[in-house]
């Protein structure tokens, strides 16, 4: 791997990159990875949902019929948020054993080692299996990258997934389903002197908080997801102290577990909260949940064994992913969370990834895609 070609300073170039989402504006980023992987001799394709937004697929083909192994990211951010950063967020700032720099856990470090290993791939002869890198946009938003890659057909197969997400290197078997919802309430405005003249809606979502707190699932956790969970988070309404509110709206995040229908609980949270209140869903995905046991799980857990000094437990992520849409769109195959970033430095101030991690990786996801291509 030549110097200027490493897992580090490949991050760095990523960070380089201000794919802050919203806008997003991914193209630019997408396309230089799409000529570094060209350069190594992959087939590359680009996709946009809106403007700018691009998504890569790059592909490198086997020899035989056994379907390709894929590794996807997101090279979309969140906002750097309101607090002032003491490292430059665009720079891939090095302190020690730490690269700073907005996406470097999640997950620009993950793209870079996922990127190098399918170079390094690439020059291996005679592969049974090839590989697909999905390098998407709007992962931070609602999955609109994966999403419109599924919807134009522009997926292929798979035989197996590997998600980059920051997990410190350990392998994770699937992510809860999320269903964020808007729920609002109409009133009438008047004058704050006067309010019996008015409909108050601020009183309306305070008796729908009530019931929201109050919510239970009803279901029993799952064996590796664990229970579902419900967190109001934010919520808007009033014009002035001395006016009757006409409006609010409040958002709801709602993970959930294997066997829930969203179309049901929806429906239920409305009947709960009744018809004083209106819901619309803003986003929604699966959960993902691979069986540990699969064959392939059991190779990666194998694989990742020296690395941790022990074999892995069974563990699930709280987060949400990409596979939500892609596992599903290839026929749900076995599908591993593995990344070298931090997963407690998501959408942090001053975001960082351990180096160590990040080299680490390169190694892992390569020796993962060697027994998937080359046997």
């Amino acid at each position: 791997m030549s110097e200027e070609m490493n897992p580090l300073s490949l991050t760095r170039k990523l960070l380089a990159f201000n794919t802050i989402n919203p806008p997003g504006q991914e193209r630019d980023c997408a396309r230089f990875l799409g000529n570094v992987l060209e350069a190594g001799g992959f087939q590359t394709s680009y996709y946009e949902h809106a403007e700018g937004r691009g998504t890569l697929v790059a592909r490198l083909d086997g020899l035989g019929h056994k379907p390709p192994i894929c590794f996807t990211g997101h090279i979309d951010t969140v906002p750097l948020g309101a607090i002032e950063w003491s490292k430059d967020p665009f720079n891939g700032e090095q302190d020690g054993n730490k690269v700073y720099g907005r996406g470097t856990s999640d997950m620009k470090s993950g793209v870079a080692a996922m990127v190098l290993a399918g170079l390094e791939l690439a020059r291996q002869p005679r592969r049974e299996s090839g590989i697909v890198l999905i390098l998407t946009a709007g992962e931070e938003t609602g999955f609109e990258g994966a999403a419109y890659l599924a919807e134009v057909d522009a997926l292929g197969n798979a035989g197996a997934i590997v998600v980059g997400e920051p997990t410190a290197n350990y392998p994770l078997v699937g992510h809860k389903g999320m269903m964020w919802l808007e729920v609002s309430t109409k009133g009438v405005t008047a004058h704050g002197s006067m309010p019996e003249e008015g409909d108050n809606a601020i009183y309306k979502a305070a008796r729908a908080i009530a019931k929201l707190e109050a919510f239970q699932f009803e279901v029993a956790p799952h064996p590796i997801l664990g229970k579902p969970t419900l967190n109001l988070g934010t919520i808007q309404g009033g014009l002035n102290a001395n006016s009757v509110p006409d409006r609010t709206m409040m958002q709801l995040d709602i993970r959930t577990i294997p066997g829930q229908d969203h179309g049901i609980l929806q429906k239920n949270i409305q009947s709960l909260l009744g018809e004083e209140v209106e819901i619309n869903r803003v986003h929604n995905a699966l959960s993902i949940a691979t069986d540990p046991n699969e064959e392939w799980v059991q190779e990666v857990f194998n694989i990742m064994t020296p690395f941790l000094k022990g074999r892995p437990e069974v563990r699930s992520a709280t987060y949400s992913t990409d596979a939500a849409i892609l596992t599903p769109a290839y026929g749900n195959p076995p599908t591993i969370i593995l990344g070298p970033g931090e997963p407690a430095m998501a959408h942090k101030t001053d975001e960082y990834c351990n180096i160590t991690r990040l080299e680490e990786s390169v190694e892992i996801y390569l020796e993962i895609a060697r027994q998937w291509c080359l046997r």
